[in-house]
């Protein structure tokens, strides 16, 4: 099953995405803001979920429908 972006745009390894949508982390009390670029994404076994390494939290796992294509 393919990894789709909010817009329906099919995502691949190492692509560049930017978050739609302010985002609370859980465990931190940092926030994701809307307009937030991720380079280097890398897709899971799960079709609406990536992992990622934002600018200052490393590990990430975001659901993919928060996301589009940059």
């Amino acid at each position: 099953m393919p990894t789709r972006d909010s817009n329906g745009t099919e995502l691949a390894d190492g692509d560049s995405v930017t978050v739609i949508k302010d985002l609370k982390v859980k465990g931190t009390s940092a926030t994701l803001k809307r307009g937030t670029m991720i380079r280097n994404i890398r897709l899971t076994g799960d079709g609406e979920q990536i992992e990622c390494n934002a600018e200052k939290i490393k590990g990430l796992v975001l659901k993919a429908c928060f996301l589009k294509k940059a």
